[in-house]
């Protein structure tokens, strides 16, 4: 009989888990062919999710999870679900319910019996969001696939149900700047995309700011593509091929009319600019400078504070 390990990354979601883990019963409950086990990943929350966790662990001995010793992110808490994870085939979904539970005999289905290594989601609308979040995430995703080398669909979601094999494709990678949406499509294999409308969540709030995700889509262009540094170097290279045609000029301009006052304005203009290029130019490659000095530190993803995976 096939197990699923279902991977549930948790940053205080209390109110959310009781009604995401009753759905799951009702879902899990009809797929009478499949053992599951639920792995609640507890990322340093401050409020009552830990507890819970606990709780449901001592009613359903389903029910696994692991408790950071602080706030690591999500991408710590879907890696340590995958590292601990015994099924044959692992899938991941939100705590909130956006990522409604009842796709997954869809996914398992194509997995299993369509030949796909992989069966994951993405929403075809984004009704209910801010539309300055909607716009940028359309925007962002437009300009991943333009610049990186892996599949990342417009919409696509975390929750996805991989075989044994993408996992294990997956666990291979060990760098630390962990971009999972790229990670996924960078590794291949044949997916299927399954598309859903919209889901508001069902309890609590948003962990997501605008600028947090701003700060994930950075790190996730500097992860998947050196189209930032090309870009940099090109404008480099422009504004010095401008500087010499400039100074052929002003030496030309001085040889005939001797004249060196005129025109400060606009030099000490164009100084200002060539000065901001270079300071962004400095400061992409200072980025991937940060992220390389974060990988050679070899620090690890995450820390288990506690517990009640059976090693």
């Amino acid at each position: 009989m096939d197990k699923i390990s279902l991977i549930v990354p948790c940053y205080n979601e209390a109110e959310a888990i009781p009604i995401l883990y009753t759905e799951l019963i009702n879902v899990t409950s009809k797929m009478s062919t499949v053992n599951f086990e639920f792995i609640f990943i507890d990322d340093g929350s401050s409020d009552r999710t830990l507890p819970i966790c606990k709780e449901l662990a001592t009613k359903d001995e389903k029910v696994k999870y692991i408790s950071f010793s602080r706030n690591f992110g999500k991408e710590a808490a879907m890696y340590a679900g995958l590292t601990n994870a015994i099924g044959d085939y692992v899938a991941i979904l939100d705590a909130d319910m956006q990522d409604p539970p009842s796709l997954l005999p869809k996914l398992y289905y194509a997995v299993k019996y369509e030949g796909y290594d992989s069966a994951a989601t993405r929403r075809v609308s984004r009704k209910g969001e801010p539309k300055i979040r909607s716009f940028c995430a359309r925007l962002f995703y437009k300009l991943m696939r333009k610049i990186s080398d892996a599949e990342i669909v417009d919409g696509a979601r975390d929750f996805r149900l991989m075989n044994r094999k993408f996992v294990n494709a997956l666990l291979s990678m060990k760098e630390y700047n962990r971009f999972s949406k790229g990670m996924f499509g960078w590794v291949g294999f044949k997916t299927k995309w399954i598309e859903f409308e919209n889901i508001q969540r069902c309890a609590g709030e948003t962990k997501w700011s605008f600028w947090g995700l701003l700060k994930y889509s950075i790190e996730g262009i500097i992860a998947f593509s050196n189209v930032p540094l090309i870009i940099a170097s090109l404008t480099g290279l422009l504004f010095c091929i401008m500087a010499f045609f400039f100074i052929i000029f002003i030496i030309v301009r001085q040889l005939l009319y001797h004249n060196s006052v005129n025109g400060w304005s606009s030099l000490v203009c164009i100084i200002l600019l060539i000065g901001g290029i270079q300071l962004f130019s400095i400061g992409v490659l200072g980025h991937y400078m940060s992220q390389l000095y974060i990988e050679v530190k070899r620090r690890p993803n995450f820390i288990i504070s506690e517990d009640n995976i059976k090693k």
